[in-house]
């Protein structure tokens, strides 16, 4: 049983050497990475086929949700990261390419001339018709209110 998970893991690893070697003619040409000790980090490699990749990451103070055991939600600042970065690179056919994105509290904002793009739709909006008469206005009622007789008055106790 054991030698069987052997050979089927030699297997897999000559059929992704194989896939490996298609590319073996490529090599790094140079790379760096920087971790520091607020929280932020960069790094990049170039290679060979001029392809390229520079990424930077920075902590950054956020409005956060924390949910206690009732599922109530309070808002409260939390340390998160923004992630900034490129890519290039040459297709096959010798296309380039070159992408960079954002990430932050606001997601996730790739840009590049190859994505795709939504189409712009232009409608009319619809109006509203508008009708030309006059409102009715409720009557207004003019009377006066009844008064109540006045009563005699007499003013007792001690003192008067």
């Amino acid at each position: 049983m054991d030698n069987e998970k052997y050979q089927l893991f030699n297997k897999s690893t000559e059929f992704n050497m194989k896939l490996d070697n298609k590319y073996a003619d490529i090599t790094i040409t140079s790379q760096s990475d920087e971790r520091n000790l607020d929280g932020s980090s960069q790094w990049s490699y170039a290679q060979s086929d001029y392809t390229t990749r520079e990424e930077s990451q920075v902590q950054k103070k956020m409005q956060g949700v924390k949910y206690d055991s009732y599922g109530k939600a309070t808002y409260e600042d939390v340390m998160g990261n923004t992630n900034k970065g490129s890519s290039y690179w040459v297709s096959p056919e010798g296309e380039k390419f070159t992408l960079t994105w954002a990430a932050d509290e606001e997601g996730f904002k790739p840009k590049g001339d190859h994505l795709p793009v939504a189409p712009v739709h232009v409608y009319e909006l619809p109006v509203a018709p508008v009708h030309e008469y006059v409102l009715p206005v409720a009557p207004v009622h003019e009377y006066e209110l009844p008064v109540a007789p006045a009563l005699p008055y007499k003013r007792t106790g001690a003192g008067y």
